[in-house]
């Protein structure tokens, strides 16, 4: 079975731990995945799931702290990229 050998969730991107739970979404709403298989892939989905949302959660803090000062008024705001 190929999710057995698939990396740690942890050592993900988020854009490959996104499409990683995509591809699980899609087999188990084909419904042809036995039981078994169905639980093992909900485990990993929801390991997947919780990767993307604690990299969104740390990318929103650091935007926030690029943004805003101690007295949580913008400073400094500055497009991505610009040097």
């Amino acid at each position: 079975m190929a999710e057995e050998m698939s990396p740690d969730p942890s050592s993900l991107s988020f854009e490959d731990a996104l499409r990683a739970l995509e591809q699980i979404v899609r087999r188990l709403e084909s419904g042809d995945v036995p039981l078994d298989e169905s639980i093992a892939l909900y485990a990993k989905g929801e390991e997947l799931r919780k990767r993307c949302a604690d990299r969104l959660q740390a990318a929103e803090a650091r935007i926030a702290k690029l943004t805003l000062d101690a007295n949580g008024a913008v400073t400094g705001a500055q497009p991505f990229g610009a040097d």
